[in-house]
């Protein structure tokens, strides 16, 4: 328990210190944002606010996750070594942060909204998924427990096995199940990102729930003798917490420079880096379907911009939303900024409690 004090202290520490140093050395390159024309007006004044923030949390998280093991081990409270459902989740957040980075960085120098085309976009964002995703089935323990598993999981491993039809078609479809996952978690974290402060502090309630479900799970786990009723075949709980405990740690760092009005955006580069981490998290905690619950409000935001499209194109012309991602409509009925994010951040964590209650429910039921 004192390792997950120090990962979360410290990654909070470092992003809070670290982002003015960021910010002062993009304003020296004069890397800032792009806004589009065809949004609220009120977001013309952010031209020129630096971004790629997102660079900043993804260090953060990198170095006080190995900080906290090299001093948990030195000091006895922990192990020297990182664990591979550990790694994992920092293979998909890095790499789908390395993504963004591309795109912000293609935005910032020629100028523009768009940065990697959505071709480009998809094949790099494939690349480190299926990665992530055959990475994931290897490297059992003592137990033969792997980091994900080929069943379908809600707050558990379901009775639906995606390798029904034997380990190869299982594996195969695990790896498209798994695409699905990171790629509705990464854009719904992206379309999230467009007014101060929301994504970051809508995902520190996520993160604040999977350090939770991490505690629990390990207290709980299928082994141990303190398990009572149901337990839970999770590779490496603990570690999963301790992740859980520096991105949220990371985040709140961060959102002192991102709050309105920002100083700071966290651009592609976090959105994307964040969306990879909640969709690892699922994945290797066995929450898959409770994810959607859990990321409600990412969810919603989604939906809004599934509907205003699909609509536009049926209709001939005509909106469901005045502007979509959701969080613009509400700008454009005369909602302030600040107003919205709060809100948001509301439904936000009524969407975490929910699933955390519908968590811990199915736990007392198998007692």
């Amino acid at each position: 328990m004192i390792s997950l004090l120090v990962g979360s202290s410290l990654a909070l520490v470092f992003a809070f210190a670290g982002t003015p140093l960021f910010i002062r050395f993009l304003v020296r390159k004069g890397y800032g944002q792009f806004v589009r024309d065809d949004g609220p007006t009120s977001h013309h004044t952010k031209r020129g606010t630096p971004t790629m923030g997102g660079a900043v949390i993804v260090a953060s998280v990198v170095a006080a996750y190995f900080l906290t093991h090299l001093i948990s081990g030195m000091l006895g409270f922990g192990s020297f070594s990182p664990t591979a459902s550990g790694l994992l989740v920092l293979l998909l957040t890095v790499g789908m942060g390395m993504v963004g980075f591309i795109d912000d960085y293609t935005k910032i120098s020629k100028q523009r909204s768009l940065g990697l085309n959505a071709k480009a976009k998809i094949i790099l964002q494939a690349v480190v998924g299926i990665t992530f995703a055959v990475l994931a089935l290897q490297f059992p323990n003592e137990q033969g427990r792997t980091p994900a598993s080929t069943a379908v999981s809600f707050i558990r491993d379901t009775n639906f096995d995606l390798a029904f039809a034997g380990t190869v078609i299982g594996a195969i479809l695990f790896v498209i199940w798994s695409l699905v996952i990171i790629t509705g978690t990464t854009n719904g974290v992206n379309l999230a990102d467009g007014l101060d402060g929301l994504a970051a502090g809508a995902s520190v309630l996520v993160f604040g729930a999977y350090f939770l479900i991490g505690i629990w799970q390990y207290n709980q786990s299928c082994g141990s003798p303190d398990a009572e009723g149901v337990c839970y075949e999770v590779r490496d709980p603990m570690d999963l917490a301790l992740l859980a405990g520096a991105m949220a740690g990371a985040l709140i760092g961060f959102l002192w420079w991102n709050t309105s009005p920002a100083k700071i955006f966290m651009g592609d580069t976090g959105s994307l880096a964040i969306g990879g981490a909640i969709a690892a998290f699922a994945i290797l905690s066995r929450t898959e379907l409770l994810l959607v619950i859990l990321a409600g409000l990412f969810v919603i935001i989604t939906l809004s911009v599934i509907i205003q499209v699909g609509y536009f194109k049926l209709s001939g012309g005509k909106r469901v939303f005045k502007m979509a991602p959701l969080q613009h409509h509400f700008e454009l009925k005369g909602w302030a900024e600040v107003t919205v994010v709060v809100r948001f951040w509301i439904i936000a964590g009524l969407c975490v409690a929910v699933a955390l209650g519908i968590f811990y429910a199915e736990w007392v039921v198998g007692l």
